[in-house]
């Protein structure tokens, strides 16, 4: 157990706690490796002979101080306020590609194997990359090789076979080619795979309102409406405050869709939702119930205030010139109005939010009764 507290201290200190920075750190930390290996490689060269003692301790100090500064930069998070993308791609790999250069200046018969590394470098920041950086990236560090293998073929013909060096400058334009039409092919899949995710984020968004919305009205749904009803008495419940219901019916509803048609009617609902809506206020919940009832959510309000809101919406639907509704058509409704203490009692509360609504209507309709526990 203690071992295990050990590791994962061990590897919070080194790359630091999860997320993005974790990444990056560790990608960093795997180039770092990547050079310390390489350093021992290119000191093997030098007891065998084929590199200068003393340029081979130059490139090795500057490989190992860049690496270790780029992932001092990420590790202490400096890299997000640099003007650079936080992962320091590029000037990651603009640092590889000088290392790889300047190895193959110093290198003698054995660097060809340099030019391998050189993908190594590039693949590196493939993935993360837009393609046409990839590319840039990749025709520089085929500018930087070749001048070498140039310069090296006319001034240093000696120790550098021209012969030797075109094949080489072959084999570099080959790879460099390959891997911008790598990157390019891989822009593409990822340009795919993020027009999919748009897709598909999309289609959730459209089934979650399906799920949750009134198509008509644009409301939260029965459903939908019962869910927040839970969360919300729970919290009331908590904090030992009311929560009040009110249940709207719009008044001779069935009446209007016999004499002035189905359309009429819904434009009805639509206008009423969008009226009613707009007199709530910013933490009250409106639902559609079902047919031509709607259930407003009213937290932590009393019940006087409460009475206040739905008058409020009254005199809202009153004063609303329904759009293409015939002008003889008066838009009304009858509501419930109850408290809900707890949890347990929310469908207790609709019931007396429903018994009230009803005695609104007998007592003439167009008006607000309240339940006879509110009282």
């Amino acid at each position: 157990m203690q071992m295990s507290k050990l590791s994962t201290s061990m590897v919070y200190l080194v790359i630091g706690p999860p997320g993005k920075q974790r990444v990056r750190a560790s990608q960093t930390l795997l180039m770092l490796v990547i050079f310390v290996l390489f350093a021992f490689v290119q000191h093997a060269e030098v007891l065998f002979g084929l590199i200068d003692e003393a340029e081979s301790w130059q490139l090795t100090t500057y490989n190992l101080i860049g690496a270790t500064l780029f992932y001092g930069l990420i590790r202490s998070g400096l890299n997000e306020k640099l003007p650079f993308e936080p992962s320091l791609t590029v000037p990651q790999m603009v640092f590889g590609l000088g290392a790889l250069t300047w190895s193959y200046a110093i290198t003698g018969p054995a660097r060809g194997a340099v030019m391998s590394i050189m993908m190594l470098v590039l693949v590196y920041g493939m993935f993360a990359l837009r393609p046409s950086d990839a590319r840039r990236l990749a025709i520089l560090g085929f500018a930087m090789l070749s001048s070498v293998m140039v310069y090296n073929a006319i001034f240093n013909a000696q120790h550098y076979n021209p012969r030797v060096e075109l094949i080489h400058l072959i084999f570099a334009a080959i790879v460099t080619g390959g891997v911008a039409a790598l990157a390019a092919r891989f822009g593409q899949m990822r340009r795919h795979l993020s027009d999919q995710k748009a897709e598909l984020a999309a289609a959730l968004e459209r089934i979650q309102a399906l799920a949750t919305r009134d198509v008509l009205t644009g409301l939260l749904n029965r459903r939908a409406m019962l869910e927040q009803l839970d969360q919300q008495s729970n919290e009331q419940e908590r904090r030992g405050t009311p929560m009040c219901l009110a249940l709207f019916d719009l008044d001779h509803f069935k009446r209007i869709n016999d004499e002035h048609g189905h359309a009429i009617g819904d434009r009805v609902l639509k206008t009423f939702a969008s009226v009613a809506q707009e007199e709530v206020r910013g933490g009250d919940v409106l639902a559609r119930w079902g047919g031509e009832e709607f259930l407003l959510m009213m937290p932590d309000t009393p019940i006087d205030l409460a009475f206040r809101c739905v008058q409020r919406i009254h005199s809202a639907i009153l004063a609303t010139d329904f759009d293409n509704v015939p002008d003889d058509l008066r838009v009304t409704f009858s509501a419930g109005l109850a408290v809900c203490r707890t949890t347990d009692d929310v469908e207790a509360a609709i019931d007396r939010a429903d018994r009230a609504m009803y005695k609104a209507k007998s007592a003439g309709r167009n008006r607000t009764e309240l339940a006879d526990e509110a009282s």
